[in-house]
This record gives C-alpha cells, sequence and structure tokens, in this order.
C-alpha cells in the first residue's frame, strides 16, 4: 500500500483545512440480527457525509445518479470498473480494492467491499442523491456488519475517514459539473 501511506498525510492536511460538512456519526456496534444490505440501521456505523452539488433547476436527483453510474469514470477510484455499471456488477477500484455493486436505485447506489479490500470485506457505502429547490445533494453513507482490523482501531479508521472525506468531496465536484449535462 505505498501509494495510500502517501496519501495519508495529504488527506489529513486536506481534511484539517477544508472540513465543512457534518462530522461523521460515531460508530455504533452491529446488531446481530440486521441485515447490513440492506441499511445502515443496527449495524457498525462509520461515516455519513454530505455534500452540495450546487443549483440545477431542471436535473432530477435521478438524472445526477444515472450520470455517474453510466459514466462511473466521473468516480474517483474507478479503477479497472466498466463505463456503466449496474447491480450485480463485481469490478476492482483503484488500488486494486473488490467491491460489488449492491444496489441502483432511482436516487442512489451502493457498493459493498469484498474480500481482498484494503479495508476487509463487508464495507457498505451509499451515495444517495436529492434535491430541494433545485439545489443538489450528495449523501455518502459507510457502515459495516462489524468492525475490521482497521475500521476497528482508531487511527487506521480516522486516517479512513479522511481519505473518504476527500475522495467524495472530489466526486461531489466532479458532480457539481456533470449535472448540467445529466
Amino acid at each position: 500500500m505505498p501509494g495510500f501511506a502517501a496519501a495519508v498525510p495529504v488527506a489529513l492536511a486536506l481534511c484539517a483545512g477544508l472540513v465543512t460538512g457534518p462530522s461523521p456519526a460515531p460508530a455504533t456496534s452491529a446488531s446481530p440480527a440486521a441485515d447490513c444490505r440492506v441499511g445502515p440501521e443496527g449495524c457498525y456505523d462509520l461515516y455519513t457525509y454530505g455534500y452540495s452539488l450546487g443549483l440545477h433547476p431542471f436535473t432530477g436527483a435521478d438524472a445526477v445518479r444515472e450520470q455517474l453510474t453510466d459514466h462511473f469514470w466521473l468516480f474517483p477510484v474507478s479503477g479497472g470498473c466498466a463505463g456503466r455499471i449496474r447491480a450485480g456488477a463485481r469490478c476492482e477500484l483503484l488500488g486494486g480494492n473488490p467491491v460489488e455493486v449492491e444496489y441502483v436505485g432511482n436516487d442512489f447506489f451502493q457498493i459493498n467491499t469484498l474480500p481482498g479490500h484494503q479495508l476487509g470485506r463487508g464495507m457498505h457505502i451509499r451515495f444517495a442523491f436529492s434535491r430541494t429547490l433545485g439545489f443538489h445533494t450528495m449523501t455518502v453513507r459507510a457502515w459495516q456488519d462489524r468492525p475490521t482490523d482497521c475500521t476497528g482501531e482508531a487511527f487506521c479508521n480516522g486516517v479512513n475517514r479522511a481519505f473518504a472525506w476527500v475522495t467524495w468531496r472530489v466526486l461531489a465536484k466532479t458532480l457539481h459539473f456533470s449535472a448540467y449535462v445529466a
């Protein structure tokens, strides 16, 4: 993970100077009966971040989601994933991190990390899009069935949160502009 190690100080420095969104939610223990594939309720919460995508009065939230899932190269860590992703698709994100597309809904999509991912398997990340009075928002939420060796350890989890915040901010900036063509 030499690329990841080199990116950590940069990610932390960027986050220290740029954090304007909500703070990550504190991690909670997962309920043994929870089906974490469906949603975060009763699962081990990692983070929730909200990003403004700007004013796009003639574009619906579904069009922004479609813009991203149909042109997945816009995703900042798309790696070897196809240009168009669909539920059930498996691919490797940047750095050889395998994921599966769990769900693609009208205004959201969700991925799940697979064995071999740097942060462990079973991390669910949902990207939800909404619009209020023409202003679009992207909310990114991550959770797991149970903490991994990384996410259960304070320093590694902190670095993961900082890296995620910066990475999803890049995605938000990209969607701010690409939503005009959606």
